[in-house]
């Protein structure tokens, strides 16, 4: 990890500490029976989302991309997941160790298909990108609707638009989706995932490729002028960025008994890019807390019933009113400055 000294890097530590007190909050109240039911199993969805938002937000707040298709990578990464613990099953016992390869093959698999997307994509900008970005993710989408794996002694099988030749049990059956048998995601993995993530992710911003893609990002032009290497930077970000997408599709796999590939549609990909927009472009810390409050949200509103989804989108519009609105930007500053001198008098009473 490199040594933070900056004041940006303090602002990253106070993030990581918070966020890990949070989140040792919640694990402790959820080891002791505290937490309802519902909010229980919200746990584990929030430590996705978090991550799919700062792997997305790297792509569009720090590389300045529009990116459509990052549920694409999330396919990937849940799938491939599926059949490699279903594979190492009977080898290992350990579900930590299981799930740490799962969430290592899944992501390995996304980024090389980040890689190779990547690859066309990144030469295109603006709505073009994300046009293409959006085709993407539709085509993974529907491939796993075509696909059929099973298992046997002989190893696995694989075919395409019909496996009714195939012989073994089935891991992936077309548009059914995956049989999840041993479902082995956990809060605390979940908690590892998110960690590791945003150190990733904070570390990458602060390098020499990080602040070669803010360049890039605020001048195209200019980078090119002094060298920069457009493509090969922003295909680091990309690849980065869908990896750790897939790293999170395994996480949100294995919660479950069974997934669908129509689960990571166009809306899922939108959802991801609504919590990144409102918590900010580029701010991990908005990401963070929108991605919490946009997941658990629709579960606290469920006693509405039929206006649940109505009161929820008010309140997203509500915040992107507020978000833009620059008096209420004003009055955020100055109840920080406030603050801030008010806890500099305590400390120097003291």
């Amino acid at each position: 990890m490199r040594l933070w000294k900056s004041k940006t890097s303090r602002q990253n530590l106070i993030t990581l500490a918070v966020l890990s007190i949070a989140l040792a909050v919640f694990y402790g109240l959820d080891s002791g029976g505290v937490l309802k039911r519902s909010l229980s199993g919200q746990l584990v969805p929030i430590c996705v989302y978090i991550v799919m938002a700062l792997s997305l937000n790297l792509t569009v707040g720090i590389m300045g991309e529009l990116s459509l298709g990052h549920a694409g990578f999330m396919s990937i990464g849940a799938f491939s997941g599926v059949v490699a613990v279903t594979m190492l099953g009977n080898s290992i016992d350990s579900p930590a160790l299981l799930m740490t390869l799962g969430i290592i093959i899944g992501a390995l698999l996304a980024g090389v298909a980040g890689f190779l997307i990547g690859i066309p994509v990144l030469r295109l900008r603006g709505d073009y990108l994300a046009i293409v970005t959006l085709a993407f993710g539709e085509i993974i989408k529907n491939i796993l609707n075509c696909l059929y794996v099973t298992i046997d002694a002989d190893g696995l099988h694989a075919a395409m638009f019909n496996g009714m030749e195939l012989s073994g049990t089935f891991i992936i059956n077309g548009p059914q989706g995956a049989s999840i048998t041993n479902r082995i995601s956990t809060f605390g993995t979940g908690i590892v995932l998110v960690m590791v993530t945003l150190v990733i992710i904070m570390n990458f911003v602060h390098s020499k490729e990080g602040r070669a893609i803010k360049a890039i990002r605020d001048n195209r032009i200019a980078a090119e002028s002094v060298g920069l290497n457009v493509t090969a930077y922003k295909m680091k970000a990309f690849v980065l960025s869908a990896a750790l997408a897939g790293a999170a599709g395994v996480l949100f796999a294995m919660n479950y008994s069974a997934i669908e590939p129509k689960k990571f549609n166009f809306n899922t990909s939108i959802s991801v890019l609504v919590m990144v927009v409102l918590g900010g472009m580029g701010n991990l810390r908005g990401s963070i807390i929108a991605a919490i409050v946009l997941t658990v949200l629709p579960e606290l509103l469920r006693g509405f019933d039929d206006y649940r989804m109505l009161i929820y989108a008010v309140v997203l519009i509500l915040f992107m009113v507020l978000g833009a609105n620059t008096r209420f930007q004003q009055f955020k500053i100055t109840m920080k400055e406030k603050l801030k001198k008010r806890f500099s008098r305590k400390e120097a009473a003291k």
